[in-house]
C-alpha cells in the first residue's frame, strides 16, 4: 500500500486528516465539536457529517466526547466498519490520552513504569444523564490504567489550582470512563463541566482531555499502525 502522502487529502473543515487509504480514516478533531450528530437540528453539525460530505463511504466505528480533542478512527465501507468495530470489541485497539486533572494523585501499587489501576464498575446515571457513575452493583466493569506526566499550577484570578498532568489508558470503552474515574479518586479533569467543581470549570474553557495516541493493526493487511497527536495544552 502506498503511503498516506502520496496524494492530496481533503480536509474537513476544522478536521485534519492524519491518515488516510482505502480502508480507513484517522482524524484529529477538535475539542467543542460532536463526534456524532445530536438530538435536534441544531446538533446536526459533528465531525462525521463533515467527514462524509468529502467521504461518502466514511462511517463511524468509535466516539469521543465533545469536550475531548485528538485522534478519532472512521471506517471506509461496511466491510471495513465490521473489522474495525470487532478490534475494539476485543480491544485489539490501545488508545491512550493526556489530561490535566486538579490535585497531585496518590499512586498506589504503581508497577516499574509508573503506572496504576482504577478498577471501579460504571453505569449511566439515568436520572442525570448524560452523566455516569460508579456503581458496585449494577455497573459494567471497567478498568484504567493512569501514570504522572509532571505537576503544575494554573493560575487564576481566583488564586492557583494545583494540577497534575496524565497519561491515561482506558483498557475498557465505557461512557465518560475517564472523567467517572478520575472523579472518583478525587482528581476530576479540569474544565469539565459534568464532574468538576466550579472552581476547576473555571481553571479552563475547554475539557482538558485529549486523545493522543492510536494504534491498532491494519484492518486489510494485520499490520501495526501507531498515530500521534500532539496535546494541545
Amino acid at each position: 500500500m502506498k503511503p498516506a502522502t502520496w496524494h492530496p487529502v481533503p480536509a474537513p473543515p476544522g478536521i485534519t486528516v492524519v491518515y488516510e487509504d482505502s480502508a480507513l480514516l484517522v482524524l484529529d478533531k477538535p475539542a467543542g465539536l460532536l463526534s456524532v450528530p445530536g438530538r435536534g437540528p441544531e446538533n446536526a453539525d459533528c465531525l462525521s457529517a463533515r467527514v462524509q460530505a468529502l467521504y461518502a463511504d466514511a462511517l463511524v466505528v468509535h466516539r469521543l466526547d465533545m469536550g475531548t480533542s485528538g485522534l478519532l478512527l472512521m471506517a471506509k465501507g461496511p466491510v471495513n466498519q465490521t473489522v474495525l468495530s470487532r478490534q475494539f470489541a476485543q480491544r485489539a485497539v490501545s488508545k491512550r490520552y493526556e489530561a490535566l486533572v486538579a490535585g497531585v494523585p496518590t499512586l498506589q501499587n504503581a508497577d516499574s513504569e509508573g503506572w496504576s489501576d482504577i478498577r471501579l464498575p460504571l453505569m449511566v446515571d439515568w436520572p442525570n444523564r448524560p452523566r455516569s457513575k460508579v456503581d458496585v452493583e449494577h455497573g459494567k466493569p471497567s478498568h484504567t490504567r493512569w501514570r504522572i506526566m509532571g505537576t503544575q499550577n494554573l493560575e487564576m484570578a481566583s488564586g492557583t489550582l494545583p494540577c497534575s498532568r496524565l497519561e491515561l489508558q482506558p483498557i475498557t470503552g465505557r461512557s465518560h470512563q475517564l472523567r467517572v474515574h478520575l472523579l472518583a479518586i478525587g482528581h476530576p479533569i479540569v474544565g469539565d463541566e459534568l464532574y468538576a467543581s466550579p472552581l476547576e470549570v473555571a481553571a479552563s474553557p475547554r475539557l482538558l482531555l485529549h486523545a493522543r495516541q492510536l494504534s491498532l493493526p491494519h484492518p486489510m493487511d494485520g499490520r501495526p499502525m501507531v498515530f500521534e497527536s500532539a496535546t494541545p495544552f
